[in-house]
């Protein structure tokens, strides 16, 4: 079971059909819309400001979200995707929006609706993406506009099959497997 926990009388809340890895741990002032998911080994760390996230995110394995003290929350918008081990922090990121592996947003970014931020790119404190951009290196440059076949093959894509991913799991009640041994010599 995630771990799920209340700090400073503020209780995480989520919208209808999520799916919480065993794993993942979700702390205090988060919002979260429909039909998230959050895998295994990603907290989503509501302790020093707000975090709000809509409908049909994933957040995957590894990530981290988190905000600043007193100064920046977080808010993501719809069918949005954070790939493993990505860092958002303090950031707003709009509508189908795509945060590639390793990526890190910094405090006060803001990402444009139908963005992809490439794996290893690091969006630095401020920086303003402009809607259907493809950013990438370090610091992040806007490389090329995000083309239909992007947009369609990836950012779409990825959000909705985590969507399909998730469901497996729902459906196996989030019970796991009785360990095998190996019999197999060969192997």
């Amino acid at each position: 079971m995630a771990l799920v926990r209340i700090l400073n009388g503020i209780t995480p809340t989520f919208g209808r059909d999520p799916f919480l890895a065993e794993t993942a741990v979700v702390i205090g002032d988060v919002v979260m819309g429909d039909g998230c998911s959050v895998w295994y080994c990603a907290v989503v760390r509501g302790d020093v400001n707000s975090i709000r996230i809509g409908d049909r995110v994933n957040i995957q394995d590894g990530a981290v979200l988190h905000c600043t003290y007193q100064k920046c929350g977080l808010q993501i918008g719809n069918d949005v995707s954070i790939g493993h081990n990505a860092i958002v922090h303090g950031c707003t990121v709009g509508d189908k929006v795509l945060i590639g592996m390793g990526a890190i947003v910094m405090d006060q970014a803001v990402i444009g609706t139908g963005s992809v931020i490439a794996a290893g790119a690091v969006v630095t404190q401020g920086t303003v993406v402009e809607p259907g951009s493809l950013m990438a290196g370090v610091p992040a440059k806007r490389i090329a506009a995000v083309s239909k076949d992007l947009s369609e093959g990836e950012i779409e894509r990825i959000a909705k099959n985590y969507g399909i991913y998730a469901s497996w799991y729902k459906e196996e009640g989030g019970q796991g497997a009785e360990p095998r041994m190996n019999t197999d010599r060969h192997g």
